[in-house]
């Protein structure tokens, strides 16, 4: 029985690995994109400022 639970903890590793690398990397492309739409905005508004335009105005969500 002992070798039942060491085959279940070595077969369950990989897939725990994986999936930590997986999240891991999701947060990070969503950090990133998050930043950039932020930097984006702060262009866009000193951009829109130097013209003398309005402030865009802000987004409807739903």
């Amino acid at each position: 029985m002992d070798n039942f639970w060491v085959a279940a903890v070595w077969s369950l590793i990989p897939t725990i690995v994986v999936l930590g690398l997986l999240i891991y990397m999701l947060r990070g492309i969503i950090h990133m994109d998050r930043n950039e739409r932020r930097t984006y905005s702060k262009v866009e508004a000193e951009e829109r400022a130097k013209r003398g335009l309005p402030p865009k105005p802000p987004a409807v969500t739903r």
